[in-house]
């Protein structure tokens, strides 16, 4: 029972008698001051630690994530706001604009933003940005989240929700340092697809190209991302005492907590303060002693690795089932997954992000450090998406509208400077194991800008580099382009080529399409390498002996070193590195890289 403010002076102070006509309003363990990811965490775990009367007052009509109010069976009070907090007896009394309730702590999670804070974006495009909230012009749009922090997270949640399509830019996260509540959500936004996640990357600024925001990274593992509409998650300061009318004896109790600053090293005058969720299991220890440490446990007990772990952390992450693990030799394969929800359409040329669990055994006896210490996390790389080139019945196999993605991947063996932690977990996969496939499809390095059916179309790759150039043969023949198609391809060996046959097979039936394997350590080939095909001609004649910079389109993935892109030296002049790369002889032949800013003939995949 929640008493109105205006009675509760004359009900804490009625003595309990028998004779008393008015009963003693009820008594809670906790009152939690804001429905965010960390007010929602230390309700949840409070309640599974044994406090049976918590209550969450919110100002707002919903809290962060509605659905854990039910899953959970919290009690929430909408539209309260905190008008003060005073020492009455061996309780505390919370009031707001509607009740007031006697407790025995009170937690402060109430999000206190940092007013004074811009982020770095054109003004151009500021109509389009927003701090803090989600704009009503989300649905069926592109959204950027920036942020890193739980609040990041609620606001992705809400865009997810009202229709958005989502990418998080989370570049600094440390999932250890999510609530369990914030935690959650990520995983299932995660496994139902429904947003994607950068966690190492943040976008150095958002400018203005053809009028909406463009978001410009400063890692060449991401490429800039064009957006409808951008929201930041801005800092927040830890609440002030005043703001809330909290007399001197209730912080005098040490049963005021307040939820800190998100950052590590936010300076604080408030002993009590923790950032995040922790605040709840020091809460724990200083006003119930009885449970000690069991309100961090919903944070840490996969750490246990207990029976059975194994499979809840594959249900909770994984989302997709491979189909068909083909290997070409054992560290080459050829795969397939199948989402479980269907939505795998895209441009040939695009990447998706695969994932497995770092609880997953390796084929390798490598010592694998991070795994002690993220032993329940995933782990995630992009790759490109291939292509099986034919159907089952020979025909031109268009997979770019499939409900199944395929994938090239090759083993990475450890060195001593880097144990790789996916593909060795990945080499001991087969069909029907459950796999993590990334929500989003995404990338520039397609056939967007080949509208000219009579031009060259030029694909060099080493490895698995090939795989984008797959589906990409297969779009322009299907498309009925009749200029000259080269794809040229730089293994070590014969048995590196793992479509080499399908190629062959397209040749032949296409007099436009030229397949060029270039294996360098077999006795019955000459050594060579992508950039002696370009220098000595032999690609200039696969195309009939012109190579047109101003019509001519080429794509380059794979090894960095046989792409060999530039960089800005001490004056800001391109340098380009000591060995000479493809990209370098190109530009003497004229050819200028493609830029959203600069369009050109030269398209490079950097996702490496």
């Amino acid at each position: 029972m929640q008493v109105p403010p205006d009675e509760l002076v004359s009900v804490v102070t009625e003595t309990n008698t028998a004779e008393s006509s008015i009963a003693a309003p009820p008594l809670y363990d906790l009152v939690v001051v804001g429905g965010g990811a960390a007010g929602l965490s230390v309700a949840i775990s409070s309640q599974r630690s044994g406090l049976s009367l918590v209550r969450i007052v919110d100002r707002g009509s919903s809290v962060a994530f509605p659905d854990l109010v039910s899953e959970n069976q919290l009690d929430v009070g909408y539209g309260e706001t905190v008008t003060s907090v005073e020492k009455v007896g061996d309780a505390l009394v919370l009031s707001t604009n509607r009740l007031s309730y006697r407790t025995k702590a009170v937690l402060i999670a109430e999000r206190n933003p940092t007013p004074s804070w811009e982020p770095p974006v054109a003004p151009e495009v500021a109509g389009r940005i927003s701090v803090d909230v989600v704009p009503d012009s989300v649905r069926d749009a592109d959204v950027l989240v920036v942020g890193h922090s739980d609040h990041a997270v609620e606001l992705m949640a809400r865009a997810v929700e009202a229709g958005g399509r989502v990418v998080l830019a989370a570049g600094g996260m440390d999932p250890a340092r999510l609530s369990p509540a914030a935690d959650h959500m990520l995983r299932r936004i995660e496994r139902e697809r429904r947003g994607t996640i950068l966690y190492r990357s943040v976008p150095e600024r958002v400018g203005a190209v053809d009028g909406l925001p463009m978001a410009f990274f400063d890692d060449r593992r991401t490429p800039d991302l064009q957006f409808d509409e951008v929201i930041f998650a801005g800092p927040r300061t830890t609440p002030d005492p005043a703001s809330f009318s909290i007399s001197a004896d209730a912080l005098a109790s040490e049963a005021v907590w307040f939820v800190g600053d998100d950052s590590k090293d936010a300076p604080s005058d408030l002993a009590t303060a923790r950032p995040g969720w922790e605040v709840g299991s020091e809460l724990a220890k200083t006003v119930f002693p009885e449970l000690g440490d069991v309100m961090s446990e919903s944070k840490t007990n996969r750490l246990s690795r207990h029976t059975g772990a194994i499979d809840e952390l594959r249900e909770e992450h994984y989302n997709a089932t491979i189909t068909k693990f083909e290997p070409t030799h054992s560290d080459l394969w050829v795969l397939r997954v199948r989402p479980d929800r269907p939505g795998s359409a895209h441009m040939p040329g695009q990447y998706a992000s695969l994932g497995l669990g770092f609880w997953e055994p390796r084929i390798d006896e490598a010592g694998d450090p991070e795994a002690e210490k993220r032993w329940e996390k995933l782990i995630r790389r992009s790759y490109s998406i291939s292509s099986r080139m034919f159907d089952d019945d020979g025909y031109l196999a268009l997979d770019n509208e499939g409900d199944e993605l395929e994938f090239y991947i090759v083993l990475v063996k450890p060195t001593p400077d880097n144990v790789p932690a996916l593909t060795p977990r990945l080499a001991l996969k087969r069909p029907g194991d459950r796999i993590y496939l990334g929500p989003k499809v995404a990338g520039r390095y397609t056939l967007a800008s080949v509208r000219n059916p009579e031009g060259a179309v030029v694909l060099l790759s080493t490895g698995t580099g090939e795989a984008p150039h797959n589906g990409m043969v297969v779009e322009l023949l299907s498309r009925g382009h009749t200029g000259p198609i080269v794809s040229a391809v730089s293994v070590r060996q014969w048995a590196d080529l793992g479509y080499m046959e399908k190629n062959q097979r397209l040749a032949e039936r296409f007099p436009n399409y030229t397949y060029i394997p270039l294996p360098t350590r077999e006795s019955d080939v000459p050594k060579r390498y992508i950039q002696d095909v370009i220098s000595d001609g032999t690609i200039t004649e696969a195309v009939g002996g012109s190579l047109d910079p101003e019509s001519a389109h080429i794509f380059l993935c794979g090894n960095p070193s046989m792409i060999g892109l530039p960089e800005a030296g001490d004056d800001g002049e391109m340098v380009f590195p000591e060995t000479t790369g493809a990209v370098e002889i190109l530009s003497g032949l004229g050819f200028v890289r493609d830029h959203r800013e600069q369009p050109g003939t030269l398209h490079v995949e950097e996702y490496w």
